[in-house]
């Protein structure tokens, strides 16, 4: 039972960690480069908007208000991750992914370059169109 406790213990500030560095991954790292794409998006006729719903960051198309790429903190795996949510609709069909960012990375091991790559290529359904 010592040794359970330990593990809870230890996975506990290991979350507590990531939160930290996430909330600042978030403020310095994903949010502008998230807020530059949409920019750039909208300049060429694509209409996404960037939101920040309860400590996630989301670009959902305006056009289809079920579509978005959001990044959020999963905090259920041994070594916390930022994970990357793809939603987008085909026609009757809803097609949800859903993938590490970086895996096995902590929030702050994340790149601009790396969030810049991962959106990229969460877009690409859109951009085929």
């Amino acid at each position: 039972m010592d040794a359970a406790r330990r593990r809870a213990q230890l996975h506990r500030q290991h979350v507590a960690d990531a939160g930290r560095a996430y909330d600042t991954f978030l403020a310095d790292v994903a949010t502008p480069v998230m807020r530059q794409l949409a920019g750039a998006l909208k300049a060429e006729g694509y209409a996404f908007s960037v939101f920040t719903p309860g400590g996630s960051l989301r670009l959902a198309s305006d056009t289809a208000r079920d579509d978005f790429v959001e990044l959020t903190l999963d905090t259920t795996a041994d070594v916390p991750q930022v994970l990357g949510r793809v939603r987008y609709a085909r026609g009757s069909r809803t097609v949800d992914e859903e993938r590490a960012l970086k895996p096995g990375a902590s929030p702050d091991a994340i790149s601009d370059e790396d969030v810049l790559e991962f959106l990229l290529t969460a877009l690409e359904p859109w951009l085929e169109r």
